[in-house]
C-alpha cells in the first residue's frame, strides 16, 4: 500500500529506485518482506511535490440506484511527517462547498476538519470516528488520509498472477485500535509497485470491502495516478466508484492553502 490517501492514496502507484528481486529474499521473514515492498513503493513515489484533480464520485445503493457528485482535490507533499489534503465538493447543490482538510501524521494521530457550508462551521473529526463513512460513500475517514508506513504492521503472504503481471500479496494491520479494520490485503505488482486490488477486513475480521483499480496512467515520467476506482461493501451490497482527470502537478499550492482558514474560503 501506499502511504498516500487511498481515495488520494489509492490514487497513487509508483516508481523509482531498488529493485526488489535483486535482494536476499531468501534471508528474509514474511514481515521484512512485506515491510520492504511498502518502503520501496513509498519511494518511488516521493517528490511530487504536489497536484490537484478532479474526481467523480458515483454512489450506488443495493437497488443499484446511483448518485453523482464532483469535487476538487488538491495535494501537498510533506516528506517530514505526512501529506496534506483539501478536498472540496462542486456538485450538486446539496453539498456544494462542503470541504475536508486532512493533515496526516506519521505516528500521531491525523487531524481532519470538515466544513459544511449550511452550519457555516468548521467541524473537527474525532480519532474515534475515523472509521465512519466519508460523505455517504463506502470510503472511510481514515482512507482519506495518507497511508503512512509507520502506522501499520506487515507480512507478505505470497507472489500471484493479477492479469499479464505477478503481483505481490501483502496483508497490513493497524497499529491504531481505532481503525475500522483488523487487517488490509493488498495487490501490488512487481512491474511498478501499482495498487490493483485491497481487501478490507473490519473488526470482526469480516471481509467487509474489495477497492479494485482497473486503470493506471504515469504522471512526470515517475508517479502513476489512478484513472478509476471502486470500493464495494459485501456486507451492505453499496459500492462507490471514483473516476480521476485532470491531473496537474508542479502546481502554485503551498501551506496556506491548507489551513483551516482556507478550509472556509474554499470553493
Amino acid at each position: 500500500m501506499t502511504r498516500r490517501p487511498v481515495a488520494l492514496f489509492l490514487a497513487v502507484a509508483f516508481a523509482a529506485a531498488l529493485t526488489l528481486n535483486a535482494l536476499p529474499a531468501a534471508a528474509e521473514t514474511p514481515e521484512e518482506k512485506g515491510l520492504r515492498i511498502a518502503l520501496e513503493a513509498e519511494a518511488r513515489d516521493k517528490g511530487y511535490g504536489n497536484y490537484t484533480a478532479d474526481q467523480t464520485m458515483i454512489l450506488r445503493n443495493k437497488r443499484g440506484q446511483e448518485s453523482e457528485r464532483n469535487l476538487r482535490i488538491s495535494v501537498l507533499e510533506n516528506e517530514a511527517d505526512g501529506d496534506k489534503s483539501l478536498i472540496v465538493f462542486n456538485r450538486p447543490r446539496d453539498v456544494k462547498g462542503t470541504a475536508m482538510l486532512t493533515h496526516s501524521h506519521k505516528v500521531e494521530d491525523d487531524d481532519q476538519w470538515l466544513f459544511l457550508p449550511a452550519l457555516k462551521r468548521v467541524k473537527r473529526i474525532s480519532s474515534s470516528n475515523k472509521a465512519g463513512s466519508f460523505m455517504g460513500s463506502e470510503f472511510a475517514y481514515e482512507d482519506m488520509t495518507s497511508q503512512e508506513i509507520e502506522k501499520y504492521t506487515y507480512r507478505w503472504l505470497r507472489d500471484e498472477p493479477c492479469g499479464e503481471m505477478t503481483c505481490w500479496v501483502s496483508e497490513r494491520a493497524p497499529i491504531d485500535k481505532d481503525s475500522g479494520y483488523t487487517r488490509q490485503v493488498s495487490w501490488v505488482d512487481q512491474d511498478e509497485y501499482r495498487v490493483w486490488k485491497v481487501e478490507y477486513y473490519d473488526r470482526k475480521k469480516l471481509h467487509l470491502k474489495t477497492l479494485t483499480v482497473p486503470s493506471h496512467q504515469q504522471y512526470l515520467d515517475k508517479h502513476w495516478r489512478a484513472d478509476e476506482m471502486q470500493m464495494v461493501n459485501h456486507l451492505t451490497g453499496k459500492s462507490t466508484r471514483l473516476i480521476w482527470q485532470n491531473y496537474s502537478f508542479g502546481t502554485d499550492l503551498d501551506e496556506n492553502d491548507f489551513s483551516k482558514v482556507s478550509l472556509k474560503r474554499a470553493r
